[in-house]
This record gives structure tokens, sequence and C-alpha cells, in this order.
């Protein structure tokens, strides 16, 4: 067995645009995603996640580089002939057919005998906890019971890889959630690859093992959740995955791994430079709202000094807004740890905010 179930190498995809002019829609990609990975593509509207699922299931072919399955190159093999399932997020259930005929449906196209098939919708039905749902009709099933039948009919085949088409969109959030965890607990189940298109940051963040951030048809970074979070490589990363500060400045003193960034208004903080830098270049440092903290003292290596703008109270934590002297503006979110949340500052009030220098991250693109 190959050691990756999917594999991506230089993957480019063009359409047909106006004119003569061809649109890219996904440039250079290459990745590897392991066999039984649960593995999100994540980005915004247009930024190739989708155009890129589509040429691992075969309904569009790379303009250039190859698509490998567990290390067979497929080519210009059709989607019928990949050991590969899809689930689309509008499901996609025939509303004539019962629903053990739906999940039955991929099997009798590949001829396998009546008991066979019985027996192996009657798996995939215990595997999504829908047992006794045989002769229901699709549209007699909530949206969270049609979802699991569209798995069931896609995991009946027994696919190399199933492939996820945000399977979650068209869900209440309630519900939503709370599929984003039976999902992930019957992928750990079936030991299937999973991959999961999403715009969805937090969906991301909570079911993969790995996340590729794409925009404009460029995978900009691959990492684990506390990767992709935490240790952003630029700046689109940092600003769509969760909340950021953005402090513009320019690099001053440089030490191993850390240096001193000067800000608007003649302050500066030190920050955590993962990347070289040089004396005097224009930098982006991110800082987490949850990472900073209002405080009386300004004791800290990192301290920036501001007026409160406005302040939003969520219930389990309050937003600060906060001015700084040069202009720039930042927001520090507080966690609200007693059931009395006590304001740390009022508006208009001066405040001390301070954060470490691993909270620190220059970016440089």
């Amino acid at each position: 067995m190959a050691e990756y179930a999917v594999e991506l190498r230089n993957v480019w995809k063009r359409f047909p645009g106006p004119g003569n002019e061809a649109v890219t829609a996904v440039k250079d990609v290459s990745l590897k995603i392991a066999d039984g990975e649960f593995f999100a593509l994540l980005g915004p509207s247009g930024c190739g996640k989708t155009t890129s699922l589509r040429m691992i299931a075969g309904f569009e072919l790379p303009s250039e580089g190859e698509i490998f399955l567990h290390g067979r190159p497929m080519g210009k093999t059709p989607p019928y002939q990949r050991p590969i399932n899809t689930v689309f997020q509008s499901y996609a259930l025939f509303p004539h057919m019962t629903i053990g005929e739906n999940i039955a449906f991929g099997l009798q196209m590949k001829k396998i005998d009546k008991q066979e098939t019985r027996r192996r919708v009657g798996e995939a039905l215990e595997m999504v906890r829908l047992t006794g749902y045989e002769r229901r009709r699709p549209k007699q099933l909530s949206g969270g019971q049609q979802q699991r039948i569209a798995l069931a009919r896609a995991l009946v085949n027994r696919p190399e890889v199933l492939l996820l088409d945000e399977p979650l969109g068209a869900l209440d959030l309630k519900l939503r959630k709370e599929m984003q965890l039976e999902l992930k607990k019957l992928q750990r189940e079936v030991g299937i690859t999973f991959i999961f298109v999403t715009h969805d940051q937090e969906e991301a963040l909570t079911m993969s093992d790995r996340i590729a951030v794409m925009e404009g048809g460029v995978a900009l970074q691959v990492g684990n959740a506390n990767d992709i979070y935490e240790h952003p490589t630029c700046r689109f990363v940092a600003d769509f995955i969760g909340d950021t500060n953005f402090l513009v400045g320019t690099i001053g003193v440089q030490e191993p791994h850390q240096a001193r960034v000067e800000l608007a208004g003649g302050v500066g903080l030190w920050a955590h430079t993962p990347q070289p830098v040089r004396q005097g270049q224009p930098v982006t440092v991110t800082v987490r709202p949850e990472k900073m903290h209002i405080r009386p003292t300004a004791t800290d290596v990192n301290v920036l000094t501001g007026r409160v703008s406005d302040i939003v109270y969520i219930g389990t934590d309050t937003h600060y807004g906060v001015t700084l002297s040069g202009g720039q503006r930042i927001r520090v979110r507080e966690q609200n740890y007693s059931v009395e949340s006590r304001l740390l500052a009022r508006e208009g009030e001066m405040v001390n905010v301070r954060f470490s220098i691993e909270a620190a991250r220059v970016l440089t693109e």
C-alpha cells in the first residue's frame, strides 16, 4: 500500500475565460494526504478548493500535473473507475426511492447480489445509527438524518477515499455542530481517508487532522489546527483563521528568533520572527485578541497604552476595543471566569495592554 492515500503533484487547472484568456482556478498545488487522515481544504469562495476536490474525484481533469490515489496515477481515469465516493451539500438523495433503495443504488450498479446488498445496506445504516429506517423516504427524515443517509450511501461502496463538498452547509447551526462531531467520530470508526471542503474556519479546526488553507488557487499553508491558528505563515492565513490584531511597523533591534518592531507614535514591541528579517524592513505583527490582557501596571516587556473605545459583553468573554497612541486599533478578549463578571475598564479610560513575545508573530507576507 502506498504511503499516501491521495497526492497532488504540481496540479494546475485552467478554464476558458473571456476572449482567449484562460482563468486559472488552481495554481501549482502539491499536497500529500495520508491514509486514514481527515483532511480539510479551507478557504473563501473562488479559492480553488472545490475545483481541487473535483479533480481528485475525476469530475475535472488537471491542465497540468498529476493526481495519485494510493500511488496510482489517475491520468484521465473517469470518476466511476476511481475508488472514491463524494457527498455533496445537497445530499442528492433520490426522493422516489426508499432509504434502503438509495443506499443500495451504487451496489446494484456494480451488480452485487441481493443478499450481499441487503447485508451491506444493514451495516451502513448501523454505522450511521439509523437502523430500521430502510423503508422511509428522504422527505420523512430531518436534515441531519438525510446527511447520514448520504454518508451511508457513499460508505456502502467501501471507497478508499471519501470526498465531502461542504456537506453540512444546509444544516442549522446547532445541528451543524452536532454533525461535525458525528462525522469525525464516524471517520475514526471506518478508518477511511476523508477530504473535506469548507469555508467555515471553526468547522475545519474542529474536525480535521490537517488543513490546507487556499486562496487564489494556491495552498498557502498546510498543517494541523494548532499550526494554522498559532503559527500562520502569512497575513491572509492569520486573518482568515479566527480573529487577530495586525500591528504595522518596521524591524528595529534583532536577536535570535525575535526582534523589536517599531510602531507608529514611537511605540515598540518584541515579537517572534519565524523568518529572516532585516533592520528597517516593513512588517506586520499578528497577536490574537485572547493573548492580550488589560493590566493596571505596565511591568512587562510588551505593553501598549491606549484608550478604550468600546466594550462588548458576549457571555463567555468581554471584548475591549482599544485605540493606541499611534492611532492603530486593537481588540482584547478577556474571559469571564466568575458569575459576577467585573469590567476591567470603562469606555474612555486609558489602559495598559500586555502580551508575551511568543504571542506576537512577525509576518513578512
